[in-house]
């Protein structure tokens, strides 16, 4: 089995202490491919050089809502620089958050809309963040959509109309361990079924969003409630199962789409 991890913070400090051990377990757990999440410029800069260390990875390089307000004049030149690096692989995380507004509104639709443009005049992918803010965040993705070439709504946990009008969007959907939460991700269980196999990829979003139901004696006890890629095998059999397919056949899709989105070879 190749699986790819589109979701992996391995700038955290949470993965300081044993960053080859983390990586080692994934690829023992059939996890050959990830895409390290950058959420600031300076997070950007560190992902790239972890994408060329280590074999099999890719970053992107954006700034999230949370970290809008570090926005400054010079920030997209410093992500354009970024961006035509070989390992980079997308603009983003980028969005709308407003479920705590660590930013303005206005300045995160200020950004968000900076690095759409910015993935529009690179021809790039745009990897995606959405939470509390869906109504402005399809507004102004709406606004930009036919210019961007790909677009993936990463961590999706909202309704089946928001994930309507993603798809109709034409965006693919990336899907974390949320789906295992049996509080808050039940509904996903029978929205994921709507999400053709061509768009769909899987993700752990580690150090973040530990699945609830990880098998205790299948996986070992996790460093607090740290999430890491080794994990995802888990999240793609639940993924699995509320589709109706095959593990194996789920784990082929969303590799290949996966590989197709983020150009990896």
């Amino acid at each position: 089995m190749e699986l790819v991890d589109i979701g992996f913070n391995f700038t955290s400090s949470a993965f300081r202490k044993d960053a080859d051990q983390v990586v080692k377990r994934a690829i023992q757990a059939g996890v050959k491919h990830f895409v390290l999440t950058g959420s600031d410029i300076e997070e950007s800069e560190h992902a790239a050089e972890l994408a060329a260390q280590y074999e099999g990875m890719v970053s992107t390089a954006g700034v999230h809502p949370h970290l809008a307000k570090q926005w400054q004049e010079d920030s997209c030149t410093k992500l354009k620089k970024l961006a035509v690096q070989r390992r980079v692989a997308a603009i983003g995380e980028a969005g709308l958050d407003y479920n705590r507004n660590y930013s303005t509104p206005e300045q995160q639709r200020i950004v968000f809309e900076a690095q759409l443009r910015l993935a529009v005049e690179l021809k790039m992918p745009v990897f995606l963040h959405e939470r509390d803010a869906h109504e402005d965040f399809a507004k102004i993705l709406s606004k930009h959509r036919p210019n961007l070439s790909k677009v993936v709504v990463h961590c999706f946990t909202g309704t089946n109309e928001e994930l309507d009008t993603y798809i109709e969007l034409d965006c693919h959907i990336g899907i974390t361990g949320w789906i295992c939460d049996e509080r808050r991700g039940h509904h996903l269980h029978k929205s994921i079924k709507n999400i053709p196999a061509n768009r769909l990829m899987i993700e752990t979003d580690a150090p973040y969003l530990l699945p609830r139901d990880l098998p205790k004696n299948k996986y070992p006890k996790p460093d607090g409630r740290r999430n890491e890629p080794a994990y995802l095998p888990h999240i793609l059999t639940t993924v699995a199962k509320c589709r109706n397919v095959s593990v194996e056949q789920t784990a082929q899709e969303t590799t290949l789409t996966a590989k197709d989105f983020f150009s990896i070879n």
